[in-house]
């Protein structure tokens, strides 16, 4: 029997340069030389195809730069890590932008990703602070994507719309955190289904991170909670121009990986499918990438449900 050991071209579309490398976040937490060490060894390997950017807090650029030193330069997620204190962010963001601008000359910062401070008070928007944001990064000499995340907190359903349109009147793409260290930090299938609802109306690009280590949404005993699966936001972003919210909250949910097919020319998820273009435009508007501190286990799992090929 001939086992093919090339992915398939709608696998290619959909996984090519899709998993930012997040080795310095936790849980697992490396050392800035190990986290290169393993993104320099995903890099050289079968499955490179698959990986995105290195993610690093712009306040480590220096300390990477120094361990990435000798090295092919690689492309870089850069996180504006800043205290998310309403009266000290603007200052704070913008000095760390204008870090990221002076590191631009020397290293291959190709997003950003930033967080916003939460709302001061009952009457507020995040109209202002995307809109700030937007206008530092320009003043900083910044062309690259900047991607805000905004507070998942008792507000968030109700802002949501409105911070997506925002988002793209400021020209700024959203990240959702998809998870995170106690099980209070997984959002539920209703609050991932309406992120991608609303950026799909907006035609606003995402990244997620957090938590997204495996492809399809499963109980994970260490974690406490059952945990968000890419191929389910992947699937979601292909479909959500053309499907109900209730649709979207049922690809979200779904625990079942037969559910998920690929063939030559398309990604499946039960009776709904999308062809290639959709998938390449889904990718390119939708779902821009996920963030995940290991790269081996998203490709040991989709290899062990033979989407990927083994050897691939």
């Amino acid at each position: 029997m001939h086992t093919p050991t090339v992915p398939l071209p709608s696998a290619r579309a959909a996984f090519g340069s899709l998993i930012d490398y997040a080795g310095l976040f936790p849980p697992a937490k490396l050392s800035m030389a190990e986290a290169v060490a393993e993104y320099e060894a995903a890099r050289r390997g079968p499955h490179a195809w698959m990986l995105g950017r290195f993610v690093v807090p712009a306040s480590r650029l220096q300390e990477l730069a120094e361990a990435a030193g000798g090295l092919e330069p690689f492309g870089l997620c850069a996180i504006v890590d800043v205290e998310l204190d309403v009266r000290r962010w603007f200052g704070a963001v913008q000095r760390l932008l204008g870090t990221i601008g002076d590191a631009k000359g020397s290293m291959r910062i190709e997003v950003l990703e930033a967080p916003l401070a939460p709302l001061a008070s009952a009457r507020d928007t995040y109209d202002a602070s995307l809109g700030q944001l937007a206008g530092l990064a320009a003043r900083a000499g910044i062309r690259e994507p900047v991607f805000a995340e905004w507070p998942r907190d008792e507000r968030w359903n109700d802002l949501l719309p409105g911070a997506m349109a925002a988002a793209f009147r400021s020209r700024v793409g959203a990240k959702i955190r998809c998870g995170g260290l106690m099980p209070s930090a997984y959002p539920s299938v209703a609050d991932v289904a309406a992120f991608i609802d609303a950026a799909a109306t907006e035609h606003v690009p995402f990244k997620a991170t957090a938590g997204l280590h495996h492809p399809v949404r499963h109980w994970n005993e260490h974690a406490g909670a059952t945990m968000h699966g890419f191929l389910n936001v992947l699937a979601a972003a292909s479909l959500a121009q053309r499907v109900s919210r209730e649709t979207l909250e049922q690809i979200v949910a779904e625990e079942d990986p037969a559910a998920f097919t690929f063939d030559e020319a398309s990604l499946g998820w039960r009776d709904d499918r999308v062809g290639m273009d959709e998938i390449v435009t889904a990718r390119a508007e939708a779902l821009v990438a996920f963030g995940s501190c290991s790269f081996n286990e998203p490709v040991e799992d989709l290899t062990a449900l033979s989407i990927l090929p083994r050897g691939a």
